[in-house]
């Protein structure tokens, strides 16, 4: 199921000098605010849980999930170059897991390390604060992974819906309107951190077994769908 040479070739492709550039852009942002942030309001588990909440789970995870997720298949469907990784003695369905294991490593690093480092540069880790915010982002890195691959599968304009989803649906209407929080990727991972927090700083909408069925089922709905669309491409010559 897994394939050393798409995953070499997804890997230049989303690592390469230009994407790796914007990938670097919201972890240092996020580094360069924890920093500030500890400098003028000291360690406070309610800042920190604000800062890592607001801003790394709810805009920097989902946007570098954009990026990883899309750009691992988009740019080869959209400029033809598929075609020539199709023509190899390959499963169709193993490409797609490849890459989807490549999208989620790609995520989990440059998300959920900085959260990381983000929570213990403002607090410490104090009430576990850090641990918690990166495990919703390790998470999360999962479910966005497999929802925006799956974008660039069936979509020319995967990069557009990911970001209308990532920033209107998940950062505007999951903060804002209490039924859209339910169907929230943001809100399920919160949900694993407020179990990991144990102490009401990570709080959710959604209990954490509705949100562990949420996050399996999406992921694994969303990876199928794409190996079957991936699938009903055609090659010159099949019939």
């Amino acid at each position: 199921m897994y394939d050393p040479t798409v995953a070499r070739l997804t890997y230049r492709a989303l690592l390469g000098r230009r994407r790796a550039a914007i990938l670097f852009v919201l972890p240092v942002l996020l580094v360069a605010i924890s920093v500030a942030v500890r400098a003028f309001a000291g360690a406070d588990d309610g800042v920190a849980s604000g800062v890592l909440g607001g801003f790394a789970i709810a805009t920097m995870v989902p946007l570098i999930g954009v990026i990883a997720g899309t750009g691992a298949i988009g740019p080869e469907i959209d400029d033809g170059s598929i075609v020539y990784l199709l023509a190899k003695p390959v499963k169709r369905p193993t490409i797609i897991f490849t890459k989807l294991i490549v999208a989620i490593a790609v995520t989990m690093l440059f998300s959920a390390l900085p959260t990381f480092v983000a929570g213990l540069i403002l607090n410490g880790n104090g009430g576990q604060i850090a641990v918690a915010y990166t495990i919703a982002a390790l998470v999360a890195s999962i479910a966005y992974s497999a929802l925006f691959l799956l974008l660039g599968t069936v979509s020319r304009h995967a990069v557009v819906f990911g970001l209308v989803y990532a920033l209107v649906w998940e950062a505007l209407f999951g903060s804002l309107v209490p039924g859209a929080r339910t169907l929230s990727v943001q809100q399920w991972s919160l949900s694993v951190a407020e179990k990991v927090a144990g102490d009401g700083l990570v709080t959710s909408d959604v209990g954490l077994p509705l949100a562990t069925f949420l996050l399996v089922g999406v992921t694994a709905v969303a990876t199928w769908y794409a190996g079957q669309k991936l699938r009903a491409l055609k090659l010159a010559g099949e019939e």
